[in-house]
């Protein structure tokens, strides 16, 4: 971690000079956010080399988290379609059906006999701080309560409404739940280094973020095999990534499909990845681009992780890809339009964030319905500035890419 402004001046004290033994790690989802995550597990690991450091996860980055480096245990949070109170005060049937639930008993059970003496909770939900109180660990790190005096200064740059409906900090009073609450001076700071602001609580020692991630042999013949068969061995290929939780995130079909001919003419294999939710739309960016293949649906989280890793360039919108690019060190543009990059955009790549300065944006609505403005953020976006930007990072025919400072 380097030195940041907008981190605290020193580490507290009181922590700083503990060596915890247990400690319990949660971050439920979603894979961008859990990949934000990885370099706060390894200033744990580094801080504390013989301390047991479990996580808890959903099911999906659950089964990307297993193997990691510095992760002692997994633990599901969601499985069997158990999950914890949600923020509903009509609630009181969920919470009867919860108490009949054995398995998420069963795991609550295990948390609480394990004895952690710390419970770091990056989720900041009401769910995961139900969990941490169940822990019962004598020493709590949350994300504090929204503070007015912050999140309205620092929306006061931002369009209207949009600091109302982005993250302020921790939700549905999950503060409650937290010995020791991670209080933030602006919230003008990347998700990586807002999580390690829990490291220099507890006084890690200052170090790049480390995002090394889990490497299987089995997986990378999976995606040797995958290569094979949509005939992507020759020449690294662009993976297009069309996917992203919020309909408001996707640039447009048309948009892709006309990155993916450009590569395609110029030789490089193009694959449309994500997961099985995200396979209609790649079929339907394959049937304006012939040649391109569909890969969506066919990969585990860490077989895609893998096929990213020896791509030559991904495209993608605000996404789990997108994070998993950046973690992996390889060429990404990533087109923004509702949400903002200077907090979830390519960590510490501002130039591969593709916006438009439009006075709507970022506005944070998720649902396309709710937009007033035909999605002129990400409509403005044109496909030959993309392919742009990629071209100049590319080396033509040999699908290596030169650097920001011009170096392979």
């Amino acid at each position: 971690m380097t030195a940041d402004p907008t981190r605290p001046e020193a580490p507290s004290a009181t922590l700083a000079d503990r060596d915890f033994k247990r400690i319990l790690l949660i971050k439920l989802s979603a894979i961008g956010d859990v990949v934000h995550t990885i370099p706060l597990l390894h200033a744990l690991r580094r801080r504390y080399p013989a301390a047991r450091i479990d996580w808890l996860s959903k099911p999906s980055p659950a089964a990307f988290l297993r193997g990691l480096p510095g992760v002692d245990n997994i633990y599901v949070y969601g499985e069997n379609k158990t999950e914890a109170p949600r923020y509903n005060w009509d609630g009181v049937t969920h919470w009867l059906g919860l108490i009949r639930d054995q398995s998420f008993l069963a795991m609550l059970t295990t948390l609480r006999r394990t004895r952690y003496d710390l419970v770091i909770d990056m989720q900041g939900q009401l769910r995961s701080a139900f969990v941490t109180m169940v822990a019962g660990a004598p020493v709590r790190i949350g994300f504090d309560r929204p503070r007015p005096a912050v999140w309205k200064r620092d929306g006061e740059r931002l369009p209207k409404g949009t600091i109302e409906r982005a993250w302020k900090g921790s939700r549905e009073r999950a503060w409650h739940a937290y010995t020791h609450p991670v209080r933030l001076p602006t919230l003008e700071i990347h998700a990586v280094d807002k999580y390690l602001l829990a490291a220099d609580m507890l006084g890690c020692e200052p170090a790049a973020p480390d995002f090394t991630m889990p490497a299987h042999p089995e997986t990378a013949l999976r995606v040797a095999e995958l290569f094979r068969a949509h005939k992507a061995e020759g020449m690294a290929p662009i993976a297009i990534a069309p996917g992203a939780q919020w309909e408001t995130k996707r640039w447009r079909v048309e948009g892709f499909a006309a990155v993916a001919r450009h590569f395609l003419l110029r030789g490089y294999p193009v694959l449309l990845i994500g997961s099985a939710g995200e396979i209609e739309v790649c079929r339907r960016i394959a049937a304006l681009a012939p040649g391109a293949a569909v890969v969506a649906g066919e990969t585990s989280l860490s077989e895609l992780a893998e096929l990213i890793a020896r791509s030559a360039f991904v495209v993608t919108n605000d996404s789990g890809p997108l994070h998993l690019a950046v973690a992996l060190a390889r060429p990404v543009v990533a087109l923004f339009g509702p949400t903002n990059p200077a907090w979830v955009g390519p960590y510490r790549r501002p130039k591969a964030a593709l916006t438009q300065s439009l006075p709507c944006s970022p506005c944070y609505l998720r649902d396309m319905a709710r937009c007033a403005h035909d999605h002129a953020c990400m409509r403005g976006i044109t496909p030959e500035r993309v392919i742009a930007f990629m071209e100049e990072r590319l080396e033509p025919r040999r699908g290596q890419v030169i650097s920001e400072t011009g170096s392979k």
